[in-house]
């Protein structure tokens, strides 16, 4: 009997031989993740459970980064204090505080590796599935259960097979990818499944491509989005191949669909107002003016997704009455791209360029909208008013197509600047 990759990696963490989708198993979580916004709530939980100490302090990790720096006066006093007091008390040494955003740091810190179990109180935790890990998004009732006692239940999901093929062509992205997929299965099309993305073209998509995807898997309804692991994985996690190839589907597993796509046939892709699986072709929205572009969050903040958005813009200036803002998605991503001369480019092209955090992401602290205004954004969610007024038109694409509409001042094409 074959396995796909979610039940590969849950069964060798629950030490079980045999699972079936629908299956209880209980695991042992291999790290957790607690961000500033749900401390005070957790810290609630533990308290009203009379919880004195934690399974394993050294699987926990804390990180600031939607609420600092504060621009609410009472943050500090409710977010910021309780993560601290939970460091304190039941001796969390993993904390980060201001280093970037939580999703990203936890790849880049190595906090969640491949055929790890993890999770964390956010939904966008499916992220470290680009690295073949199983991370899904839990509440903060479950996770102080889960500090407590070190274990954690999960229904088996039953999974949808992406076989990809080809390479993309200049201009598109895995942004692009994940857009069309969701278009294709809407918003509740992989509802408590598991995406596992395989083939060919897997290869020919980057770490933080893989990220990106992943990321935004959760916005399908899925409870994970799993990456096979290859050679690639292996050379990020500086861990040998050998050790790491069984987080790859049988031959003979069993998978409710499966989903085929060239990347070399893709078109850029937009998520249009109000719903992120409104997804249209550049086509169809190209020439729609704008007042915004956001170029940052654990979706698209990486290096890679700066350098694409650096290397639109060198040399050139924003349309005048457009608000171009850059938000690298952690402090050593901002490092390297000072160092490459991107923050030089954002810059001179007449950009604003914040510390890295969620930021406008999650409409915290800067760059809100106001009625009628319309942003492209290079996030994962374009919910009515998550960046401001609820009468602002939120469009989602990638860093390539925030950077050629910066230039215009409308939805553009990248290709055509490529």
């Amino acid at each position: 009997m074959g396995y796909t990759m979610v039940e590969k990696i849950l069964m060798r963490n629950a030490g079980v031989d045999n699972v079936e989708v629908g299956d209880i198993v209980t695991t042992h979580p291999d790290m957790f993740m607690i961000h500033d916004i749900y401390t005070p709530y957790v810290e609630k939980v533990l308290n009203e459970m009379g919880t004195l100490k934690l399974d394993d302090p050294d699987k926990v990790t804390i990180m600031f980064d939607h609420c600092l720096p504060t621009a609410v006066a009472k943050n500090d006093s409710i977010h910021y204090d309780a993560g601290i007091r939970l460091s304190k008390k039941y001796g969390i040494e993993k904390m980060h505080i201001g280093e970037g955003i939580c999703h990203t740091l936890m790849h880049e810190l190595h906090y969640a590796k491949p055929g790890m179990v993890v999770t964390a109180t956010d939904s966008h935790t499916t992220t470290y599935g680009g690295g073949g890990c199983f991370c899904s998004g839990i509440g903060t009732t479950e996770m102080a259960g889960a500090l407590t006692t070190g274990e954690l239940w999960f229904k088996i999901p039953g999974a949808i097979k992406v076989e990809l093929t080809g390479k993309f062509q200049k201009g598109v992205y895995a942004k692009d990818l994940i857009e069309k997929i969701m278009g294709d299965l809407t918003a509740s099309g992989a509802q408590y499944k598991s995406l596992e993305f395989c083939g060919d073209g897997v290869a020919n998509i980057s770490m933080e491509g893989r990220y990106t995807i992943a990321n935004m898997s959760l916005e399908a309804g899925a409870k994970c989005g799993l990456f096979l692991a290859d050679q690639q994985t292996a050379d990020y996690f500086d861990e040998n191949l050998a050790d790491i190839d069984w987080i790859r589907p049988d031959d003979d597993a069993k998978y409710e669909r499966v989903l085929h796509y060239d990347l070399g046939k893709l078109s850029p892709q937009l998520s249009c107002p109000q719903g992120v699986d409104n997804v249209h072709s550049i086509e169809e929205a190209e020439g729609t003016t704008l007042d915004e572009v956001y170029v940052g969050s654990c979706t698209d903040g990486s290096i890679e997704d700066l350098k694409a958005a650096a290397d639109i813009l060198k040399g050139k200036h924003v349309a005048p009455y457009v608000r171009f803002i850059v938000v690298p998605a952690s402090n050593s991503i901002f490092k390297e791209a000072i160092e490459k001369g991107y923050i030089q480019t954002f810059i001179e092209a007449g950009g604003v360029i914040s510390h890295p955090s969620c930021a406008l992401c999650c409409g915290m602290p800067y760059g809100l909208l106001s009625d009628g205004q319309k942003i492209l954004s290079t996030g994962n969610r374009n919910f009515i008013g998550r960046m401001g007024s609820k009468k602002s038109l939120i469009y989602l694409g990638s860093p390539a197509m925030a950077a050629a509409s910066a230039l215009s001042g409308k939805i553009s094409d990248p290709r055509k600047l490529a």
